[in-house]
């Protein structure tokens, strides 16, 4: 027969407890099941473990198997609840590369509502643009992205989380924020647009001829911003990206066209296996936007 870490057990339970009975009891045994694990031992050895019946005092060949079954014991104990901790998210390493916008107001409300559950993770988020929170994913230097997405062939799998409006941030001064209702696209001059990448993007001809035509462009959100607080002019945004920079010191007005969206994925390498851990914070962070509007405007 084998040495099973059972064995291991029963020894350390009853050299430690001074006796059999208690020994079991310790480990929730009947006292005739740890003897005979106990003489399976001795058996398998060769050798008595204890000098009497009363299992009170270690021959010098239970001394030295103790010791060495306690080392072993002690191991497996610590490999068992590296699994568990692992298996079960307890514990990990997670590397997430996510916009600016949802840097600013969906993680922040993660980690809040998930502090404990993320006690023992290492939650270690970088903010960049979509064209880099790609290139971090696929060179394998983070584990989820969180961005705009419209390449498949990357070898990424993709869960839409937010599809964000884009609307007209003006400074509270400008004419464009005196306007109850949605912004037309007529309503917006090159010379007064300062033209960033976000918008760029945007399908809709008559936005690509005013940023073809802007004098105008920054693509760092807090100059974008300055720049529309010191009423230079105004710039088109999704709503989302605003809301992390004081947005109550400016004003948003949707844009009249319902196709001006930004959409956020949620990105992972389609051939790489996730973790516990990694998938424990991807289902926990579209749980976080599922809880927030982002629908409702400052301002319509």
């Amino acid at each position: 027969m084998a040495l099973k870490i059972e064995m291991f057990r029963c020894l350390s339970a009853v050299a430690r407890s001074g006796n059999l009975k208690d020994g079991a009891e310790f480990l929730s045994k009947t006292p005739s099941a740890v003897s005979m694990t106990l003489k399976q031992l001795e058996d398998h050895l060769g050798q008595n473990l204890f000098e009497k019946d009363r299992k009170n005092k270690l021959t010098p060949v239970g001394a030295f198997v103790l010791e060495q079954a306690e080392r072993e014991l002690q191991h497996f104990d610590m490999t068992v609840r590296a699994i568990h901790d692992y298996a079960y998210a307890r514990k990990g390493h997670v590397r997430l590369a996510v916009v600016p916008s949802v840097a600013g107001t969906v993680m922040p409300r993660y980690y809040a509502e998930n502090r404990d559950a993320l006690a023992s993770i290492h939650l270690e988020v970088r903010d960049m643009d979509s064209a880099s929170v790609l290139q971090e994913l696929y060179w394998g230097r983070v584990d989820i992205g969180i961005a705009t997405f419209r390449d498949s062939s990357m070898g990424l799998s993709s869960t839409l989380l937010i599809s964000d409006r884009f609307g007209v941030v003006a400074a509270p001064d400008h004419p464009i924020a005196a306007q109850t209702g949605p912004v037309n696209w007529a309503d917006l001059r090159p010379d007064q647009l300062i033209a960033n990448s976000l918008s760029a993007n945007i399908a809709n001809p008559q936005c690509r001829d005013l940023h073809a035509r802007a004098n105008l462009s920054a693509h760092n959100m807090t100059s974008i911003l300055a720049m529309v607080r010191a009423n230079i002019g105004v710039t088109i945004l999704p709503e989302m990206a605003v809301w992390p920079f004081q947005p109550d010191t400016l004003v948003f007005r949707h844009l009249n066209d319902p196709t001006a969206k930004r959409q956020i994925h949620l990105l992972r390498k389609s051939e790489t296996a996730q973790s516990p851990a990694e998938e424990m914070v991807a289902n926990g962070i579209a749980a976080t936007v599922r809880s927030i509007s982002f629908d409702q405007g400052r301002s319509n």
